[in-house]
């Protein structure tokens, strides 16, 4: 939780107000790009003057990410670390740490810098106004640096369109602000396994429950530091799967 004036990203908490957002960090191996996100998203809520907490929950990275954060934070009880010792994964990551925040907004974003922090911020302050707010590549003002993932990304949410039924351009961006009381209604056992598809089954279970949802055009960035864990055959494969078994369990009334 922080003051506006601050010109160096230091919070001033207050242990008795609820923070106005929590963000959840999912890390795997990133030790170079944890510390410098961190530190600018704190300017940028302070530049707003949102009360926070960031939690990074870390799958167990053996680059020592904890240790980085850890250190680098070691004065600032807004900035909570979380070392996962078991059942590793990016949705049981994000479970954790949403259950363990306190903010009335959850913020989930990526940690490589292809979410960028003064998006993020925008989209909590929007989702604080609404049930849901969504990060979009796909409406006007959003994009990607990367042209053919774009182009291919853009196919492949139509097709889900289509599938799924689904309202929104972008299910795939895992960049999302949503209330608190709004997420606390869906059924985390149906939401929070497997990797970015945790994101898709939210969305779908937001809009049975029809929650207010906002897409804010954001541009992805490129990674700074560090290796990509994501395989591009591999998750188009894992996905397809998945939406083919919501097809079927939403054909037999089961989901």
């Amino acid at each position: 939780m922080t003051e506006p004036h601050d010109p160096f990203g230091q919070p001033d908490h207050d242990p008795s107000g609820q923070p106005d957002v929590s963000v959840i960090l999912p890390t795997f191996q990133e030790r170079e790009n944890i510390v410098p996100l961190v530190r600018e998203l704190r300017q940028e809520f302070n530049r707003v003057g949102a009360r926070y907490e960031i939690l990074v929950v870390d799958d167990r990275s053996p680059d020592g990410t904890a240790n980085a954060a850890r250190a680098a934070f070691a004065d600032d009880d807004g900035v909570i670390v979380i070392e996962r010792l078991a059942n590793p994964g990016l949705a049981l990551s994000i479970r954790e740490g949403i259950e363990k925040s306190h903010g009335a907004v959850i913020l989930v974003m990526d940690t490589d810098f292809n979410h960028q922090p003064r998006d993020a911020v925008l989209i909590s302050q929007v989702a604080r106004l609404v049930d849901l707010g969504i990060g979009s590549r796909f409406i006007f003002g959003g994009g990607m640096t990367n042209r053919l993932r774009y182009f291919l990304s853009y196919l492949y949410n139509i097709f889900m369109r289509i599938s799924l039924g689904t309202r929104i351009d972008d299910n795939l961006s895992g960049l999302f602000a949503i209330q608190r009381t709004a997420l606390f209604k869906l059924d985390f056992d149906k939401i929070f396994w497997g990797y970015g598809d945790y994101f898709f089954r939210l969305l779908l279970l937001s809009q049975r429950e029809r929650m207010t949802h906002v897409q804010v055009p954001v541009f992805y960035g490129e990674r700074t530091a560090g290796d990509s864990k994501t395989r591009f055959m591999s998750i188009f494969m894992r996905y397809t799967r998945e939406v083919a078994r919501l097809i079927y369990l939403r054909a037999v009334n089961r989901w």
